[in-house]
């Protein structure tokens, strides 16, 4: 590979932030393309917090993925010198039959994960901030916590550039072209000629690539933060949770120790005609949901948030992202990473390393046979 091989990175936000690191880190020659500007919080990337954890309850093919990228956290961080995660674990709580705390505990055996089973008593004893209902478990993911997202990608961002990279900010790619054995970047401005790009436009994957084989569905996301009356939420032990049932939520403490935000799945959120016009006000029965979660699972914290925040995220049908040569390109030279459906920021720093062997050398060791788009069937 050729430490001059020329790579445009369309979309620097969670994953082409990483992906820029990763080829700037290698030797490439490096440029990015945003519509805004890295770190902005038009997209998926806002909100304060998102969870890191090793353990997997989608699919415990993960876990590999989700170690190459607790090593590229701990590389970021050093070389940035900003705390980027900070690990202070995961609760996955639910009830013990559900097939989520199930699959969790397989990932966990499987791949010998830093964890500790709590039956109910131990749970409400040990974390009396939720309330446990009759059949209820946990599990402590012990190697898990919370990432700085708007840092993350800022700092990403910055290191490419220390390293080489370029970025045109504020400038919106319209058009990508496959030409020979390379690729032409098109925008309102001017053309330039790349050997090979990374595409991670997030939630405008659909308008930049309108003949792509799989669907996309991009959805409306809604973070509440809600102030504790009781002080149990910023103990000794803070870890981020997630519940999967009778309504699938996640949450983390907030860092300086204030609120608490909560989130809700993909199925509570409405879906999104045009990611240029992001309906960014909530409504109040938008936080009906949210206030019968507090009562029901969290009845000391506030039910009148203090904080609300819109995003948007896309998703696959099969809730795995796409990550390959886009099809129809007519070359390999034009690298998707698109639908990560509300997984992605904890393993970003991998997805960019593999964003950037597939763009440097056309194959990547790591195991993503289950996420690539080659020979994957259309939606």
């Amino acid at each position: 590979m050729s430490s001059k091989k020329r790579v445009a990175v369309i979309g620097v936000g969670t994953m082409g932030s990483q992906a820029m690191w990763r080829l700037a880190a290698r030797g490439a020659d490096v440029t990015g393309y945003d519509r805004f500007a890295p770190g902005h919080d038009r997209s998926a990337a806002g909100g304060e917090t998102r969870i890191f954890r090793s353990a997997h309850f989608e699919d415990s093919r993960y876990v590999p993925l989700l170690q190459h990228a607790d090593r590229l956290w701990g590389d970021l961080q050093q070389e940035t010198g900003r705390e980027l995660r900070r690990l202070t674990g995961c609760l996955l709580m639910g009830p013990t039959a559900h097939q989520q705390m199930s699959t969790v505990l397989q990932s966990i055996a499987e791949h010998g994960l830093d964890h500790e089973v709590l039956d109910a008593d131990a749970l409400a004893k040990r974390f009396p901030q939720f309330r446990v209902e009759d059949g209820d478990a946990a599990v402590l993911d012990r190697h898990a916590g919370f990432i700085r997202p708007e840092l993350t990608i800022l700092s990403a961002a910055r290191r490419a550039e220390e390293l080489g990279a370029r970025i045109h900010r504020y400038t919106p790619v319209r058009e990508i072209v496959p030409v020979g054995n390379g690729v032409e970047i098109r925008t309102d401005g001017r053309s330039e000629r790349f050997d090979a790009a990374v595409v991670t436009v997030g939630p405008w994957v659909n308008d930049l690539l309108p003949d792509l084989p799989w669907e996309v569905d991009i959805r409306r996301l809604l973070s509440a933060w809600y102030v504790p009356t009781a002080d149990d939420w910023f103990g000794e032990e803070r870890p981020a949770f997630i519940r999967t049932a009778p309504t699938h939520c996640y949450g983390l403490p907030s860092p300086d120790g204030v609120s608490v935000k909560l989130g809700l799945s993909r199925a509570l959120h409405r879906p999104v005609d045009d990611p240029n016009r992001l309906d960014r006000t909530v409504e109040p029965e938008e936080l009906e949901i949210f206030t019968e979660l507090i009562r029901r699972h969290m009845p000391d914290l506030n039910p009148d948030p203090v904080r609300l925040s819109v995003y948007m995220e896309g998703y696959t049908e099969s809730s795995r992202p796409l990550m390959g040569p886009l099809p129809g390109a007519g070359n390999d030279n034009v690298v998707l990473l698109a639908g990560f459906s509300g997984h992605g920021f904890k393993l970003s720093p991998a997805f960019g390393d593999i964003a950037a062997d597939l763009a440097l050398d056309g194959s990547t060791p790591q195991p993503i046979d289950f996420l690539s788009t080659i020979g994957r069937t259309a939606a």
